[in-house]
């Protein structure tokens, strides 16, 4: 399946589409912004580029309805741009005492940043201030999900381990038991029923609402690399992006692979997410491009994979556990290949222009 490719011109480590329009946002290894117009009929035309950091720009989200662009950086601040201008609205420039390795959209009005040293915070961009702060794991913070029903965040660690805060209580509810290879990716399918994380050895691991402590499932015969992005495309199929540089549609329960919809040439895949209009899925590889593959044309090539078989759904109950025991790690873990920042201390103001 043909892709319409944007050359960056240097590693990407993060992409976000905006909420309505046809922009998507790049961070790049250089500390540098882009956002592009893309269309398919003729190349993507080059909107903005920015100097956003003076370390790399490891996570991109477009917030506030499309008006403004967030990144966060090994320098430790995080960055407001405005999308028209590309002017600074706001720095943060101790938002973490640590790298900040990724940047999630909660609500209309929060976001959620996870550092390298494995705290997560919730920042409140109406109250303009930091709203919940969870040291949640002992390394780098690689994936955040949001379960909106519940106001639960969930996240993946380097150290292993899949934690659950709750936004209610202000508390970290439960962790997993630590696995044997670090956590990079993360989504929620089945209804909620079904927590799945991608591993560093090619596995995915999957989790039952409610019972966390233990993977209840494993899918060992997805890849030999690691599984760097996951991207929920409906409750029974996810899309991965794997080191090797292979994009797969992939079933759960039953677990299999769907097929394979593309690839970056064996080179990793960093980053993977839908435009506004689920038209495209977009990718971001080592490679230095980023592909917007046709969305339409994939789902219609797989319309007959797991939506017809559902049998192999398991029965756990549904129940919430809470264990605010948080289990310590006794093993060492390998930190993802990219620089640290500067360990200045943490700053909660925020979004004060925004």
């Amino acid at each position: 399946m043909a892709a319409v490719e944007i050359d960056l011109g240097k590693l990407p480590f993060d992409i976000d589409f905006h909420p309505s329009d046809h922009l998507v946002a790049a961070g790049l290894i250089t500390g540098d912004l882009l956002l592009y117009r893309y269309n398919a009929d003729s190349p993507a035309q080059k909107l903005l580029e920015v100097k956003a950091h003076s370390e790399s720009c490891r996570t991109v989200r477009i917030i506030n309805e499309g008006r403004a662009i967030v990144t966060g950086s090994p320098d430790c601040s995080i960055l407001a741009t405005d999308i028209e201008t590309g002017s600074e609205i706001v720095r943060l420039e101790n938002s973490h005492g640590a790298a900040v390795n990724r940047i999630v959209n909660l609500t209309e009005s929060s976001i959620a940043s996870g550092d390298d040293e494995g705290c997560i915070k919730v920042w409140d961009t109406r109250q303009r201030s930091c709203s919940h702060s969870f040291n949640a794991h002992e390394e780098y913070i690689s994936d955040i999900t949001f379960a909106a029903d519940s106001m639960k965040l969930l996240a993946t660690s380097g150290d292993g381990s899949l934690s659950v805060c709750n936004l209610r209580s202000s508390k970290i509810q439960t962790r997993s038991e630590f696995s044997e290879e670090e956590l990079l990716s993360v989504v929620i399918m089945k209804n909620g029923r079904k927590v799945i994380c991608g591993t560093q050895s090619g596995t995915l691991l999957l989790y039952s609402w409610g019972f966390f402590k233990d993977c209840s499932d494993r899918f060992v015969d997805l890849s030999p690399n690691s599984i760097d992005a996951l991207l929920k495309l409906d409750e029974d199929r996810v899309i991965t992006g794997c080191e090797n540089g292979l994009i797969s549609l992939v079933g759960i329960l039953p677990n299999k692979i769907i097929q394979p919809i593309g690839e970056h040439s064996e080179y990793p895949v960093e980053r993977l997410a839908f435009s506004h209009d689920r038209k495209y899925l977009g990718s971001a590889s080592h490679d230095h491009l980023l592909k917007l593959w046709d969305l339409n044309e994939l789902v219609q090539e797989s319309e007959d994979g797991v939506k017809n078989d559902s049998s192999a759904e398991d029965s756990d109950n549904d129940g919430m556990d809470v264990d605010d025991n948080i289990p310590k790690s006794s093993k060492g873990s390998k930190k993802k290949n990219v620089n640290k920042g500067p360990d200045p201390g943490s700053s909660n103001s925020f979004f004060a222009e925004l």
